[in-house]
């Protein structure tokens, strides 16, 4: 009997690293360029690769004017809806605050929405795994959150207090835009999916960022520096045109809830960085933290053969 991963395991191993990176990127982005143009650049560029590489793979679907509308709904809800409040919440709120709000609610957004649709159904396990995984991220994060803090001016505490909502929003969009994305993935190679859903969301990003954000005209002059374009190559290449991607097969072959329990294992790649390259304290706090985060990403993505989904290679 083999023991080794299989592919979706694999899959989610590289999707937890990558996207358990690509904080860092953005904020380094964001401090530079105007968030909503940064990130509609990032995935407008990121969506042509994605259906150029389609193209090449003989996976460039013949479109059906059927499926426009969920289309449309699923580009404006994972990317337009999603990553232009995140990436503008961001200006106000932590990295780890962020990181923090947006992965422990994606999950339980997930499960809600796939309950509400019917695309999957609750289980014992899988409200253990999401109640193991918020319970990690709490015994992970809170220490540092309420140990030392800094009173704030009013006007940047109220900032800040709008930025994490805005953040906490990104993870219930692209939660209802991951399960309507289900049925698409269906019909449709998961590459093509991905680059088109990519593309129209990030034009609208860019379109919204030219009519209503300042500064946004002016960045596109593209004098941003080193460190933002290092940035937005790395977003665009890693966390969009090979996360995104992965993250589509994950999630039309194992489900939305458990595809999402992603949120609960990335934290923990962020603190092995950080103690690697940066010297950051692992505290117990951390160790018990990172046990449990891992404990319900296993139960998560545990396979339930009575109701695996049929796989469509791509």
């Amino acid at each position: 009997m083999s023991v080794g991963l299989n592919k979706n395991q694999l899959r989610f191993l590289m999707l937890c690293g990558i996207w358990g990176s690509t904080w860092i990127g953005t904020k380094a982005g964001i401090q530079v360029v105007p968030p909503l143009l940064f990130a509609g650049t990032r995935f407008t560029a990121a969506g042509v690769l994605l259906l150029l590489c389609a193209w090449m793979k003989g996976e460039a679907a013949v479109f059906k004017v059927a499926g426009c509308g969920r289309f449309a709904a699923v580009s404006i809800l994972m990317i337009t809806l999603c990553y232009g409040p995140l990436f503008w919440g961001m200006q106000y709120i932590d990295t780890g605050t962020a990181a923090v709000l947006e992965m422990s609610l994606t999950p339980i957004a997930l499960l809600c929405f796939a309950l509400l649709l019917r695309e999957e159904r609750l289980d014992i396990r899988r409200i253990l795994a999401i109640v193991l995984g918020v319970s990690g991220l709490i015994v992970l994060f809170w220490p540092s959150a309420t140990v030392g803090q800094v009173v704030k001016p009013e006007p940047f505490a109220r900032a800040s207090l709008w930025g994490g909502l805005a953040v906490a929003s990104a993870a219930f969009t692209y939660g209802y835009g991951s399960v309507l994305a289900r049925p698409l993935l269906r019909t449709y190679p998961a590459l093509f999916v991905a680059g088109l859903t990519t593309l129209v969301g990030g034009v609208a990003l860019v379109a919204a960022a030219l009519a209503f954000e300042p500064g946004a005209v002016s960045a596109l002059s593209g004098n941003w520096g080193t460190t933002a374009w290092a940035s937005w190559f790395f977003l665009v290449i890693f966390g969009s045109l090979i996360g995104y991607t992965t993250y589509m097969r994950l999630l039309r072959d194992i489900g939305a809830s458990r595809a999402g329990s992603y949120a609960f294992v990335s934290p923990v790649i962020a603190v092995a960085l950080g103690a690697l390259f940066f010297h950051e304290q692992v505290t117990v706090f951390d160790v018990i933290g990172i046990i449990v985060m891992l404990s319900g990403a296993y139960l998560a993505m545990a396979e339930t053969p009575a109701t695996k989904p049929a796989v469509m290679e791509t």
